[in-house]
């Protein structure tokens, strides 16, 4: 299965690209975990914010190409880390790739959310952008620590 988080957002600090390959290193080499950086759309030409995300829509959508898209939202539905295992792995299972879409400062186009194969909330709070990546790795490993029947994970 390849596996992809395409963010909106790049130059974060240290210390997110520390724990983020802290995580993606841990993962079994049949989870492998990329990531690709967009730079957002500038704010400063006179645009509309529908008309931003729009624009970032179009390459979120591009840089995604035909894997199933999970839109990070926090109107999305709640997922427990059991529901994410499950879901990677009938992915896996039927080798599709998956990639999970962290918006920007505005989040994502609605019309994207709506053509995601999913659009799911970490939680009802809004979380920073940097902390997200890291959260997303920390569960999609814990997920392949669960298919794997690994211990990490304590329910």
């Amino acid at each position: 299965m390849k596996l992809t988080i395409v963010a909106l957002g790049h130059r974060m600090p240290a210390w997110v690209g520390s724990a983020w390959s802290d995580y993606a290193s841990r993962l079994p080499r049949d989870w492998p975990l990329d990531l690709v950086e967009l730079k957002p759309e500038p704010r400063d030409r006179g645009r509309t914010v529908p008309q931003i995300l729009a624009a970032e829509s179009r390459r979120l959508e591009a840089a995604c190409g035909d894997a199933a898209i999970v839109a990070l939202d926090e109107r999305g539905q709640s997922w427990s880390t059991r529901d994410l295992a499950d879901r990677l792995q009938r992915w896996r299972d039927d080798a599709r790739a998956v990639a999970i879409a962290i918006g920007s400062a505005d989040g994502l186009d609605a019309g994207f959310k709506r053509r995601a194969a999913a659009c799911v909330s970490l939680s009802a709070m809004t979380l920073p952008h940097a902390l997200v990546r890291v959260i997303v790795a920390e569960q999609v490993y814990r997920a392949a620590s669960l298919a794997a029947g690994h211990p990490y994970h304590r329910e």
